[in-house]
């Protein structure tokens, strides 16, 4: 008998469906964690069905209309690494590309494009309808067949009974979803669409804990109702900029669309507090938790009452409509209110609103119910991608979809699972805060999670995870070719660099001088002159012709500039390494590890980690717990020696 939430249907009725509609892998829900998690499953030779419940709203951005910026652009592009689609489709759709942190070191560097609505919506739905083994079905799931423990499908809304023997779900904000707005409240997903009404009942029967989450969107204006005079232009860069390294994209840089900034006024703030409690949030109506890297304008005015005033950004979302969105200027206030708060912004007194901003509250899953591979605890073969799992943002989204659709098809390979390390990629350490740390609001990635922020880098993406991409099969023979050839290419810039060397000369001294550099005394090679914070490729440039592709200049001078950095975060690594090498058996009992405080043994049976590295940073385990838990494995198992 298979067995469903408040349903017992025979397996004779249902196993007669198999021919008509059987897959390997089912993803549910078509946004980008959607669309990464089936292209990635059918990519990988399986029979993949999308199911979602509106076809043109796939890979929608019902917020933000950007793609990458701090953390986020690096994920960008360790999905491209992977063999993902995000970074390839916002090349393709981008109004504006801009380097953020320039002036900063390497770590913090981030590519962010402002990204067209539409184009982006109709490119990725091409790839889609295009890409081999994989079908689209426009419909709404509202439970999982199971049998003995293990996912065997899904039943539509009609009925229908699809069977798969792995299914992804990433539903996104559509979990029981509310609109809010002031004292109004309403079941509705983004743009009028219809939420997910049972699914999240389903999957609370089958054991998982659900959480309330909230987020939110500001309004849109109409373009021609703004007085730009008010407003600072911030144009994209005059240097070309792509997101994929499969791309070679070049583009007229003085054709990008400008964004704008302004900023909130007093006048702004007094409005905002004199209406508080007529907020969806201040005034009570909102259940779940927001975010708190992306407040909306209330919380803002709250929390930051020192400030006399926040910043905001026009930003265009399409070439296609006229809509400007307000970036940092969410809120849940009801329409009159928005329309004095929009009113009370430079260069916005005129402005029509095209969209009032809303919140919107959601189901989500305890995320400490996943395995690293994604894959629940609860259900075998169920992987879950993006804001199900607690998370805010289209690239956490992207880039949990394309781990949980690669570990879905391994899985039915009966191959290992990938599982990326925090010292490996930005990917690596959202789904360890995930599984290991779970979340209490939603979750945005920050450089600030990451311990090895400088071996994370935007501009070393493809060194990191191109040879995980080629290893499963997301790669072409050609793409990783010209990676291989690349890394060649670093390796003879580095000798070339090493094999020259300068000797003090009063030319050379007097010019390094002039860069506020010390004069030589011994000869020095080009490479290790290059470590000078002051000197850069362009200085080695004058005293030697260097015909390499800019990417690989750029990797030489990173490496030379920070070696001695990035030598003492890989000595951390080693020592996290030995952690993640001590493994806690499956089966063990935390009972019977005596002389653990409690709270830490109430999370460790909880969580299960896999190792003693997993263990240590889960919230309320302390490094005594670690002792006490290395000492009886050592007593117990036999492990853990060194």
């Amino acid at each position: 008998m298979f067995i469903f939430t408040n349903m017992v249907y025979n397996t004779v009725d249902l196993w007669k469906w198999r021919d008509i509609m059987n897959y390997d892998v089912i993803v549910i829900g078509g946004g980008h964690a959607g669309c990464e998690a089936c292209l990635a499953a059918s990519r990988l030779g399986k029979k993949t069905l999308l199911v979602t419940g509106n076809k043109k709203n796939i890979a929608d951005m019902p917020c933000n209309p950007s793609i990458g910026g701090p953390a986020k652009g690096i994920i960008v592009r360790e999905i491209d690494a992977l063999g993902g689609e995000m970074g390839k489709n916002t090349d393709k759709s981008f109004l504006q590309m801009k380097m953020l942190n320039t002036k900063k070191g390497p770590a913090v560097r981030a590519l962010r494009a402002q990204a067209d609505k539409i184009t982006y919506k109709k490119e990725m739905l091409k790839t889609l309808e295009s890409q081999k083994n994989l079908e689209i079905l426009e419909a709404m799931v509202e439970d999982l067949i199971v049998e003995d423990d293990t996912v065997k499908g899904v039943i539509l809304a009609d009925g229908t009974y699809v069977f798969g023997k792995a299914v992804v779900v990433t539903t996104g904000t559509y979990l029981k979803a509310m609109i809010l707005y002031g004292s109004t409240k309403f079941s509705s997903g983004p743009h009028d669409e219809k939420p997910s009404l049972h699914l999240s009942d389903a999957l609370r029967k089958y054991g998982f804990t659900i959480k309330r989450l909230k987020t939110g969107t500001p309004p849109r204006i109409e373009k021609s109702s703004i007085d730009y005079s008010k407003a600072t232009i911030q144009p994209g860069d005059k240097e070309m900029h792509n997101f994929s390294f499969a791309n070679n994209i070049t583009y007229d840089t003085d054709k990008q669309i400008p964004c704008y900034l302004i900023y909130t006024t007093p006048l702004t703030h007094k409005i905002i507090k004199e209406n508080l409690k007529k907020s969806s949030m201040y005034g009570g109506y909102v259940e779940g938790v927001g975010p708190r890297y992306c407040p909306s304008i209330e919380d803002k005015i709250v929390k930051f009452a020192d400030k006399d005033r926040h910043q905001i950004f026009l930003e265009p979302e399409s070439i296609y409509y006229d809509d400007i969105y307000i970036q940092g200027f969410s809120t849940s206030m009801p329409h009159d209110i928005q329309e004095q708060m929009v009113h009370s912004l430079p260069g916005l007194e005129n402005a029509k609103i095209v969209k009032y901003a809303y919140a919107i509250e959601y189901d989500a899953i305890d995320s400490k119910q996943l395995k690293p591979t994604l894959e629940t605890k609860i259900i075998n073969n169920l992987y879950t991608a993006g804001q199900i799992n607690g998370t805010s943002g289209y690239e956490e989204a992207a880039g949990q979809g394309i781990i949980a659709g690669i570990n879905a098809a391994l899985k039915l390979d009966n191959k290992d699972p990938l599982i990326l390390g925090r010292d490996e990629a930005y990917i690596g350490v959202l789904i360890d805060d995930l599984v290991t740390k779970g979340v209490i609001d939603p979750y945005r990635l920050l450089t600030s999670r990451a311990e090895y922020r400088l071996l994370l880098r935007h501009d070393n993406a493809d060194m990191r995870l191109m040879k995980y991409g080629k290893k499963v099969g997301l790669l072409s023979d050609e793409t990783y070719e010209k990676f291989e050839e690349k890394l060649a290419n670093i390796e003879k810039l580095k000798q070339v660099l090493k094999n020259k060397k300068l000797t003090p000369k009063k030319d050379i001294n007097d010019y390094l001088e002039s860069l506020g550099s010390t004069k030589l005394y011994d000869s020095i090679t080009l490479y290790d002159l290059l470590k000078r914070p002051e000197i850069n490729l362009e200085f080695i440039e004058n005293f030697i012709t260097l015909d390499y592709p800019t990417e690989v200049k750029e990797q030489v001078e990173i490496k030379a500039k920070y070696d001695g950095y990035i030598k003492k975060a890989y000595k951390e690594v080693e020592k996290l390494a030995k952690l993640e090498e001590k493994q806690i058996p499956e089966d063990i009992d935390y009972q019977k590890v005596t002389n653990l405080a409690s709270e830490a043994r109430q999370k460790l049976e909880k969580i299960r980690p896999k190792t003693l590295a997993q263990a240590s940073r889960i919230s309320g385990v302390n490094p005594v717990d670690i002792s006490v838990l290395t000492i009886y494995l050592k007593k117990e198992y036999g492990k853990n020696d060194n």
